[in-house]
């Protein structure tokens, strides 16, 4: 009996702890299920990578604004706006700065790779983001207000007003020498970067002496001089350095965990590249001479419709460009007019004088079309003077071909058959018939005529022809 009890009692043992494991693993299990389920919740939101690298323009800020937006669709907890830019449009720069400050998603400009920059345009959206970085061997600053419209005038003694005559130095926009406008433009930059400079806490000195006197800083001195927030040498170093740095954004603060965050990096799409290529000025400027020559060539040949439409389109591009980019208005209707003088050419029998006129005005205002000398968004040389030579070449063809018909005989009219060479075909008593030109004509002479006899034809009486027959003396004729 004792031995039966204990073994019961072993097996009680057994059971209880086979229930215990068996709830052990069943509460590891569900722990487990419950950890795979969560862990998409724990994992770090992706960083999006945004990049300029050439002049900021139009195309530039509808991608950079594109851009931020998709970010924070996509719920991105960082914007990174890689930059190397020479500068900019101060219309398209503003637009990016706006879409920086009211970004639910935080910003960090950095200007990246080493041996890029952030002048001009860049310093002021650097300025603006809520992170600021640089790599080594980059450079930002020189942030002065490019004059636009007409050049400096000269100070009174005639030497460049934007130098000092006896320091050498760039003077400054202080001086006697700028004018009113130049004043304006320079104090609305420097308040305009004060007051970026005071809402990111970073030095508003400097800032304004990147807009007064057009200074620039590497990347060491800038990050010495609290201009910039720190120095990375690419994006992953950058996201190793943010990861756990809190950020101000709309008034919370965001907790940054991008050290193994995924990376979205947005490469400007097929609308940014489209509106790249038509904004540039030099291409601007040939889809309105291409449109404009289109539309002539199917008012003079109407009905062909390849040029007109093409010719349409391409001067409604044009139209569109223009209306984004700095255009001085006077050298758009010279262009016009130029245009428009050599479109006449081809109708009003000016012998090149229309045309010419019109090639000058269009040289002067392809030279002043763009109104700012901001690198990237001037007009080449070189495509002006092609312009130029294509246009004078189709002059000179429209004038020849006006010169070649003024001087060719008269083809057609009554008269025109007198002196030819005529065959008879047939010799009738009462009718005679002679081919000539590839025709039949009825013919009358006063000599008998016989078949396979030459002739040549001296009047035309309606349908009939005079003729008599070609070596006839009597008839003052020659042998043809």
């Amino acid at each position: 009996m004792p031995g039966r009890k204990n073994v019961a009692i072993d097996a009680a043992r057994t059971g209880r702890r086979a229930a215990a494991v068996h709830r052990a693993f069943l509460l590891g299990l569900f722990a487990l299920t419950l950890g795979l389920f969560r862990l998409p919740a724990f994992a770090a939101a992706p960083v999006t990578v945004l990049t300029i690298d050439d002049a900021i323009g139009p195309a530039s800020a509808d991608y950079v604004v594109r851009g931020i937006a998709r970010a924070a669709r996509d719920r991105s907890q960082l914007v990174i706006l890689k930059m190397d830019t020479p500068g900019g449009l101060d219309t398209s720069m503003r637009s990016i700065i706006k879409a920086i400050l009211a970004s639910p998603v935080p910003v960090a400009s950095f200007v990246a790779p080493s041996g890029a920059r952030a002048a001009s345009a860049g310093t002021y959206i650097l300025y603006a983001s809520h992170i600021a970085a640089m790599a080594p061997g980059t450079n930002l600053g020189a942030a002065t207000p490019v004059q636009l419209g007409a050049p400096m005038q000269p100070a009174p003694d005639g030497k460049n007003d934007e130098r000092d005559n006896k320091s050498g130095k760039p003077a400054s926009p202080d001086d006697a020498t700028t004018s009113p406008m130049t004043h304006k433009q320079v104090n609305d930059a420097a308040a305009y970067i004060r007051g970026l400079a005071q809402l990111r806490s970073r030095n508003m000195e400097w800032a304004e002496r990147a807009v007064r006197q057009a200074v620039s800083l590497p990347a060491d001195e800038a990050l010495q001089m609290h201009v910039v927030d720190l120095v990375a040498a690419d994006v992953p170093a950058l996201m190793a350095r943010l990861d756990g740095k809190r950020i101000q954004v709309a008034g919370t603060d965001r907790l940054l965990q991008t050290r193994d965050a995924p990376i979205i990096d947005l490469a400007p799409d097929w609308r940014s590249k489209f509106l790249s290529t038509i904004t540039n000025p030099g291409i601007a400027l040939l889809l309105m001479t291409i449109g404009i020559y289109g539309l002539l060539f199917e008012f003079m040949s109407p009905g062909f419709g390849v040029p007109g439409v093409v010719g349409a389109i391409c001067l409604l591009l044009a139209l569109y460009a223009l209306q984004l980019l700095p255009v001085n208005y006077a050298g758009l209707a010279l262009i016009l007019l130029g245009l428009s003088f050599m479109v006449a050419e081809a109708f009003l029998p000016s012998f090149g004088i229309i045309g010419l006129g019109g090639v000058a005005a269009f040289v002067a205002g392809a030279l002043m079309l763009i109104d700012t000398e901001l690198p990237g968004f001037g007009i080449p040389l070189a495509l002006i003077a092609a312009i130029a030579v294509l246009s004078v070449l189709v002059i000179g063809s429209i004038v020849g071909i006006a010169l070649k018909t003024r001087r060719r005989a008269l083809v057609g009219g009554p008269n025109d058959l007198i002196g030819d060479i005529a065959e008879v075909v047939d010799d009738t008593p009462d009718d005679a018939w002679a081919r000539l030109r590839g025709e039949t004509w009825r013919v009358v002479s006063k000599t008998p005529l016989h078949r396979k006899q030459k002739v040549r034809v001296v009047a035309r009486k309606g349908l009939a022809l005079e003729v008599v027959p070609v070596g006839n003396q009597a008839q003052g004729e020659q042998a043809c």
